[in-house]
């Protein structure tokens, strides 16, 4: 059995948004509660959301723009999902193309072979835990319209931000499918990815996905297994992460949307561009809004896994 994944490669990007209805996000009940929150976090913007009511709990920077490197993913993944009649068994045939741009762009990659066929479902594990820029190729090239691959994935990226707006995201943009932004306006805030970030758990799909540490996805057409890794630390570290998507990029900075579960509440985080360590800055936002103080010692990633 031929054995594949985890390249490391250089990241240069991205962003997140997501999908069908509108989500509003509350205000703070009080002006006490709004001054209130997790000290010493160092993120640029950073949001915390109380899913269950739909509840923001803190912010800082809330509404300004800024790039958000391969959280974008997330909205890729939700455009997807999305789509009318989606088959997630689905098979794709990976591309030459695919590779080609990862190579060109020194993107990040679940190293996804030419020829191989995989499902939609497998993609989204390359795409969301390895962070595949071929992944995110491959569904942007099936789910978009049109004759050429740069008509299909134009019409696709159109789709993204038909979702951002559908889900209230005012202040988001999307160029790209994977947070590789040719002109820079490829950008979103705290607040409206914690819309998306809310939306993409609605999903018991991309839920499923996103809070596995590495996963084992064998092509259908050949004897090769793929190997991918979650390039979030905060899986199997925090108690009770449930994801979701890291991104890192020369102008977003080091970006984690994350979330986690205590009981039956679920708390979601957006952080951008934290210049210090977006881990530490992660726990102290979750562990002000679950009240309760965790020691954490983040799993490491084996030599192979991506780097995000």
């Amino acid at each position: 059995m031929e054995r594949s994944g985890g390249r490391s490669a250089r990241r240069w990007g991205a962003a997140v948004i997501a999908s069908t209805a509108a989500v509003a996000v509350a205000v703070p009940a009080t002006a006490a509660q709004a001054a209130s929150g997790p000290s010493g976090v160092q993120a640029k913007g950073a949001f915390l959301l109380d899913s269950g009511p739909n509840r923001q709990l803190w912010a800082k920077d809330a509404d300004t723009k800024r790039q958000m490197a391969s959280t974008t993913k997330i909205m890729t993944a939700v455009t997807v999902l999305d789509s009318p009649g989606l088959d997630l068994n689905k098979k794709i045939t990976i591309k030459q193309s695919y590779r080609d741009y990862v190579e060109r762009t020194g993107a990040s990659t679940a190293d996804l072979r030419t020829g191989d066929k995989l499902t939609v479902r497998q993609l989204l594990y390359g795409l969301m835990l390895p962070s595949g820029c071929d992944a995110a190729f491959a569904l942007a090239d099936n789910f978009g319209t049109g004759s050429t691959e740069a008509a299909r994935t134009k019409s696709f990226i159109a789709k993204m931000n038909k979702k951002a707006a559908d889900l209230g995201m005012k202040n988001s943009k999307y160029d790209s499918f994977d947070g590789i932004s040719q002109a820079g306006a490829n950008y979103t805030t705290p607040r409206d990815m914690a819309k998306l970030a809310r939306k993409a758990l609605s999903s018991a799909t991309l839920s499923t996905v996103v809070k596995s540490t590495r996963t084992q996805q064998k092509a259908a057409n050949i004897n090769r297994t793929y190997y991918w890794d979650n390039t979030n630390k905060l899986l199997g570290s925090y108690k009770g992460a449930i994801g979701i998507k890291t991104g890192t990029g020369t102008s977003a900075g080091p970006c984690l949307v994350f979330a986690a579960q205590r009981g039956q509440r679920t708390v979601v985080g957006v952080i951008l561009n934290d210049p210090t360590n977006r881990y530490p800055d992660a726990t102290k936002m979750l562990d002000w809004a679950f009240n309760t103080k965790t020691k954490v010692k983040l799993r490491q990633l084996p030599p192979s896994a991506q780097k995000d």
